[in-house]
C-alpha cells in the first residue's frame, strides 16, 4: 500500500459467494467515506472454475484497479497458490484452517466454528472488516440493508456470524492488523457499478420501456430497471431473441414511450437491420452495447473495447448517430441521460458503448442531484402545428414535428420505406434526395452538442496519452505516476467517440512531442478513427486485448 491504497483480492469458485463478500465490503468502505474500485473476473459457468473479486480502497481518490494485493481472501486452496505471487511484501492470506497450504503469510480461520455452511462468506467479511478497522455496527448495517428486504430470516444468523468473526479476529496479533486511515465525518456516498448507474440514468430521463434478450455483461441493466418498474411506471420485457427485443422497443417508442435496449456485441449483431428502421422512421431509441471480447462468443465474461467501429457503421444506408463511451460510474449516469435527450430531440438511434469492466465495477460516488433534472420531452405540441399534419416535414434543421399516434385528431403516418413528407411510400428521385439530406442535416445539430474530450496536464507535453471509455482511470493514474517522476505527461480522454470534431482537440495532438493512444483492442480503433477525421497519425499505441482491463501497471510496462 505504498501509494496510499489498500488492495484486497477474493478468490474462489463461482457459487462460493465471492460477489457477496466484495459487494458487502465495497458498501461498508463507501459508507466509511473511502474511494474504491472493484474488479470482477469470472468464467462463463454457473459453478466451479476460478473467479476473483478485487477491491482497491483509499482515503484518497482511486480510479483504476491494481495488479498487486495486500490481502488475499482464498476461499479455496487453489486461489492461495494461483495468486501468491501477486501478494505485496507485507501481504496476508486469509483462508480456512482446513486447507493444506504451507505459507507463513497465512491467517488460518476456523470457518466451520464461526459460521454454518453458507454463512462462511459473512465470517470472511467480519475477519477482513476487523483487520482493516471497520466498525462491527457499520458492517451489520450493511448486512441488514443488503439482505433485509429479500431475506429477513437471515438477520439473526448474519448478526451472530459477524459477531463471532469479530471476536475471533480480535485475538489475532496486532502484526496482522491493517487499519485504514480513519475518515472523520464521511460525506454520503452511493456505492454502485456502471450498469446500475446506466439504469438510474435511464430512469431519470423518463424511460418507460426496456426490452432485452439476456446477454452478459448487459443483462443487469434490465434487471436494475425491473426492480424499479412498478414504482416508476415502466415496462421491462424479456423477448424471445434480440431481433424481437429491438423491434419491440421501436414500437414502444413510436407510441411515445422513451425506450432502451441493452445488449452486447453478439446480440447487437442481430439488431443491426432494425437500427436502420429507427433511422428511416425517425424513431428515438437508446441502445446500450456492453462490450466483451469477440469474435463470436469470444470470452463472454471478460472485457474489451473492440466494438467502436462496429457500432459506428452498424445499419445500412446513411444517417446520423451519436456514440457515448462513459469512463466512470458518474458518466454512465449522465451520458445515458444525454443519449435519451439526443434520441428524442433528433429522432433517431443513439448509442452508449460500455464494457464488462465498467459494468461490474463498483465505485463510491456522490449522490446525483435529481431535483435539478427532468425527463426528456417526447413529442411536439399539437396546437403549434398546421393542418394537414406531415410527420416528415422537411425543415432546415432536419427535425420534423413529432406527434404520437392516437393522442390527437391528427393522422400520424409513418413508413419504413423512403417516403413523402406526409409519410407515404415514394420512389421519386427528387423526394428521395431531399429526404436523405433532411435526415443528414440532423448531424449538424448533434455535432453542435458534441462533448469535447477532457484534457489534463501540461499545455505542450513531452507525452500525450489518448484514451476513451473505461480506460480513463488507468490512463489518468499512469500519467500521474510518470509526472511524479518528473516527466511531462498529459492525457486526452474521449467520453463521446462520435461525432469527432477535429477543432475540439487536434491542437492538443499537435502540441505534444509524442502522442500515444491507449485502448482495449488489437487494432487501435479510436486512433484509426481520429486519423480518418484529422489526418493526425498516432504511430505508437498501447493496446490490451487479453480480456483483462487496462491497469496503470500494464500501461507503464508497454510505455517502458
Amino acid at each position: 500500500m505504498s501509494d496510499g491504497s489498500f488492495n484486497i483480492l477474493i478468490g474462489g469458485e463461482a457459487g462460493q459467494g465471492l460477489a457477496t463478500i466484495g459487494e458487502l465490503l465495497a458498501k461498508a468502505f463507501g459508507r466509511g467515506g473511502y474511494s474504491l474500485v472493484t474488479t470482477s473476473t469470472y468464467e462463463s459457468r454457473v459453478r466451479g472454475g476460478h473467479s476473483t473479486v478485487a477491491l482497491r480502497v483509499s482515503a484518497e481518490k482511486v480510479a483504476s484497479p491494481s495488479e498487486s494485493f495486500d490481502l488475499l481472501v482464498a476461499l479455496n486452496p487453489e486461489s492461495a497458490k494461483l495468486h501468491r505471487k501477486e501478494l505485496s511484501t507485507q501481504g496476508l492470506i486469509i483462508l480456512d484452517e482446513a486447507f493444506q497450504v504451507d505459507d507463513e503469510a497465512c491467517i488460518r480461520v476456523p470457518f466451520k466454528e464461526l459460521a454454518k455452511g453458507k454463512f462462511s462468506n459473512i465470517a470472511a467479511v467480519g475477519v477482513v472488516g476487523f483487520l482493516l478497522g471497520l466498525e462491527e455496527q457499520s458492517l451489520l448495517g450493511v448486512l441488514v440493508d443488503f439482505f433485509g428486504k429479500k431475506k429477513p430470516q437471515l438477520a439473526g444468523e448474519n448478526r451472530e456470524t459477524l459477531a463471532k468473526a469479530f471476536r475471533w479476529a480480535a485475538q489475532l496479533p496486532s502484526s496482522f492488523h491493517r487499519k485504514l486511515t480513519l475518515i472523520s465525518d464521511p460525506a454520503p456516498r452511493l456505492v454502485m457499478n456502471g450498469n446500475q448507474a446506466i439504469a438510474l440514468g435511464a430512469l431519470s430521463a423518463g424511460v418507460k420501456f426496456c426490452s432485452f434478450y439476456p446477454m452478459s455483461p448487459a443483462t443487469s441493466i434490465a434487471i436494475g430497471l425491473i426492480g424499479k418498474a412498478r414504482q416508476m411506471g415502466l415496462v421491462v420485457e424479456q423477448a424471445e431473441d434480440e431481433i424481437a427485443a429491438v423491434n419491440m422497443a421501436i414500437g414502444a417508442s413510436f407510441a411515445g414511450a422513451p425506450s432502451l435496449v441493452a445488449t452486447s456485441g453478439g446480440g447487437f449483431a442481430l439488431m443491426v437491420e432494425a437500427v436502420s428502421l429507427t433511422a428511416v422512421s425517425e424513431t428515438p431509441l437508446v441502445i446500450v452495447v456492453a462490450q466483451r471480447p469477440g469474435p463470436a462468443t469470444g470470452l463472454p465474461t471478460r472485457t474489451e473495447q473492440a466494438d467502436l467501429e462496429f457500432v459506428l457503421h452498424a445499419g445500412h444506408g446513411e444517417f446520423p448517430r451519436a456514440i457515448f463511451a462513459p469512463g466512470t460510474v458518474e458518466e454512465c449516469f449522465h451520458l445515458t441521460r444525454k443519449a435519451f435527450e439526443l434520441a428524442e430531440r433528433y429522432q433517431g438511434p443513439m448509442f452508449l458503448l460500455t464494457d464488462q469492466f465498467l459494468a461490474d465495477s463498483y465505485r463510491a460516488v456522490k449522490p446525483f442531484d435529481l431535483k435539478s433534472i427532468s425527463p426528456v420531452q417526447v413529442a411536439s405540441e399539437v396546437s403549434a402545428l398546421s393542418t394537414p399534419y406531415c410527420r416528415y416535414t422537411i425543415t432546415d434543421s432536419g427535425i420534423s414535428p413529432r406527434l404520437l399516434p392516437g393522442r390527437s385528431e391528427r393522422l400520424v403516418v409513418a413508413d419504413s420505406h423512403e417516403h413523402t413528407e406526409d409519410g407515404h411510400i415514394t420512389e421519386d428521385p427528387s423526394m428521395r434526395k431531399r429526404m436523405v439530406e433532411k435526415r443528414l442535416r440532423k448531424l449538424e445539430g448533434i455535432r453542435a452538442e458534441t462533448i469535447p474530450p477532457d484534457k489534463n496536464g501540461d499545455v505542450n507535453p513531452e507525452l500525450l496519452l489518448v484514451s476513451w471509455g473505461c480506460s480513463k482511470g488507468a490512463v489518468s493514474e499512469a500519467a500521474s505516476r510518470m509526472r511524479s517522476e518528473g516527466m511531462s505527461v498529459s492525457t486526452l480522454h474521449f467520453s463521446q467517440v462520435w461525432p469527432l470534431i477535429s477543432e475540439q482537440f487536434r491542437h492538443h495532438l499537435e502540441a505534444a512531442k509524442e502522442v500515444v493512444c491507449v485502448e482495449g483492442n488489437a487494432t487501435g480503433q479510436l486512433a484509426n478513427l481520429i486519423h480518418r477525421v484529422t489526418e493526425f497519425q498516432m504511430a505508437r499505441r498501447v493496446l490490451r486485448y487479453d480480456g483483462l482491463p487496462l491497469t496503470p501497471e500494464s500501461i507503464l510496462r508497454e510505455l517502458n
